[in-house]
């Protein structure tokens, strides 16, 4: 079958390997769309330490259920399907406790062990999720981006009527701005590319702000009438951004960290404890994909806006190496098979 592989970093092409197979309490997929996320580009630029190559990439994907067990009674043959990429030991102390998503073993595809940007995929049944009809194949990726925006806006206990700073206006930060509208909050998108802001105003979010040409924290002082944000969701892994968030939140507020650094940041912990602040990482997310994916289908979450390409297959390599080389050309695209 063909796949999309990374022989080595920098080094990526169609590659045939052997067709997959159904493995035991595995169900077999036949990939219609696979999302290129940022963990992908990582992988072929060679800054992801938990990569080993070669490695197939891909773990946003989705497709039909090709083949079952004799006494599989959830899932039949032409199901429309996208896979739960976080494959998890349970039997760790987070996952005791539910905390699968960071799982002290984790097995993510396209990292860990082969990605699912291939003809056909086996995964694991029990984390498999069933699409709707009316959600089109390009868009059926999204979903995994959409779950990882919405965990972090969980972490960060964001209620109805709060206001919500999302730093960094990339796929995740759009994501959750809009879902945050979707509970009722009212996002405040900061980013210094004015062209994303534009975007998260065509997507209904309200405030924008451009930390490079104004002052970030007189503006949310102003919007918020004097409280500061409640909740900060950082989105970028940007050290001025991670910095920010300390004086966006209010007192009492919640910080959820779901941007990835490039290296360790310095923070002022004394604010932290003056202001009482509830500060988390958010990674992956837990039990969230049905309700993401019921989001998209109803057209509360505007997924469609944020695909800057739909490509092939076979046109995915050289893709992935234009986003390593010009990642301000692009926000989302998705291959289809």
């Amino acid at each position: 079958m063909k796949t999309v592989l990374l022989r080595k970093p920098g080094e990526i092409e169609i590659g045939e390997l052997e067709a997959a197979t159904r493995l035991e309490s595995q169900i077999l997929i036949k990939v219609k769309s696979a999302g290129v996320c940022g963990s992908d580009i990582g992988a072929y630029k060679g800054v992801n330490p938990l990569v080993s190559y070669p490695r197939v990439i891909g773990h946003e994907i989705a497709g039909e259920v090709a083949e079952v067990a004799v006494d599989e009674t959830e899932f039949k043959l032409g199901d429309r399907v996208i896979i739960e990429p976080y494959i998890y030991c349970g039997q760790c102390y987070p996952c005791s406790i539910g905390h699968t998503n960071c799982c002290e073993n984790l097995t993510v595809r396209g990292v860990h062990v082969d990605g699912g940007m291939a003809e056909y995929v086996s995964h694991p049944r029990h984390l498999l999720h069933k699409v709707p009809d009316g959600i089109p194949w390009p868009q059926v990726p999204m979903a995994e981006p959409l779950v990882i925006a919405m965990h972090a806006i969980k972490q960060a206990e964001t209620k109805a009527g709060q206001h919500v700073v999302v730093t960094g206006s990339g796929p995740i930060g759009l994501l959750a701005a809009q879902y945050a509208l979707t509970l009722g909050a009212i996002p405040i998108v900061v980013d210094p590319v004015d062209e994303r802001l534009a975007l998260a105003r065509s997507l209904g979010i309200r405030h924008t702000i451009n930390p490079s040409s104004g002052d970030a924290v007189a503006e949310i002082l102003g919007i918020t009438q004097g409280r500061m944000a409640e909740a900060v969701i950082e989105a970028s892994g940007a050290a001025p951004a991670i910095r920010g968030a300390v004086d966006y939140v209010s007192y009492a507020g919640h910080i959820a960290l779901v941007g990835w650094p490039k290296s360790d940041i310095p923070m002022p912990t004394a604010l932290f404890t003056k202001k009482e602040l509830t500060v988390r990482g958010s990674r992956n997310s837990v039990g969230q994909f049905p309700e993401s994916l019921r989001l998209i289908a109803e057209g509360k979450i505007n997924v469609e806006a944020l695909l800057t390409k739909i490509v092939s297959l076979d046109e995915t390599p050289a893709t992935v190496a234009d986003i390593a080389a010009h990642p301000e050309n692009y926000l989302k695209v998705i291959c289809v098979l």
